[in-house]
C-alpha cells in the first residue's frame, strides 16, 4: 500500500491510499469509525468503476482516510500523523515506492540496477535507475520513420556510453573505448 497524496484543511486531514478512493460511492462503500479521544476517521473503500492512471494507483481504486477534528488543524510533527494512522496502517514495514517497484522487476534487470548498468529490454525510467539521467540526448528517425533516442553518458575521449531506445525500450548499448 502506498500513501498517494496527503491533502490538509482547515478542520481535517485526508490521506489518499493506492490512488484514493474518492470515485463514485454508493453508501454500503464507506465505513466510518469513531473513537474517543481522537479525530473521527471515515475509509472510503475500493471503487471497480474507475479506469484512469497506472496499475494500483487508479483514482477511486484505493482508498481515502478522512481525518477530522472538531476544531482547527493542530500542529502535528510525521511521528503524530503516524500514530493517528496507526488504528489503519502498519508503518514498521515501511518503505519508498521506489523500493517496492525495484522488488517487481525481473531478477536480471534488478541485478542490472544494482550493478549501474543498463540492459537492452530497459526502458527510461529503469535506464534511469540504473545509470543516471544523461549527459545529452540526440534524437532521430531511421529509415523506417521509428523514433529513435540516443541517450550520451560521459565525453569523448573518456569513457563514452551511448545507450539506444527504439521506442520506448534500450536496443543496443555501445561503449567507447571499448
Amino acid at each position: 500500500m502506498q500513501i498517494s497524496n496527503l491533502e490538509f484543511r482547515d478542520h481535517q486531514i485526508i490521506v489518499d491510499l493506492n490512488g484514493g478512493g474518492r470515485g463514485k460511492k454508493r453508501l454500503r462503500d464507506r465505513i466510518h469509525i469513531e473513537m474517543s479521544g481522537m479525530p473521527t476517521a471515515q475509509v472510503s473503500t475500493t471503487n471497480p468503476n474507475a479506469d484512469a492512471g497506472p496499475p494500483g494507483l487508479q483514482p477511486g481504486m484505493g482508498s481515502t482516510i478522512f481525518l477530522e477534528f472538531n476544531k482547527p488543524l493542530p500542529d502535528l510533527s510525521p511521528d503524530d500523523l503516524k500514530t493517528l494512522l496507526s488504528p489503519f496502517l502498519d508503518f514498521n514495514k515501511q518503505r519508498s515506492s521506489s523500493v517496492q517497484w525495484i522488488d517487481s522487476l525481473p531478477p536480471d534487470i534488478k541485478k542490472a540496477i544494482q550493478e549501474r548498468q543498463a540492459l537492452v529490454g530497459m526502458d527510461r525510467e529503469m535506464v534511469v535507475a540504473a545509470v543516471g539521467k544523461p549527459d545529452h540526448k540526440v534524437r532521430e528517425r531511421d529509415a523506417d520513420g521509428n523514433d529513435i533516442e540516443d541517450w550520451i553518458y560521459g565525453q569523448p575521449p573518456s569513457k563514452t556510453v551511448f545507450v539506444r531506445f527504439t521506442g520506448d525500450h534500450v536496443t543496443s548499448i555501445k561503449q567507447f573505448p571499448k
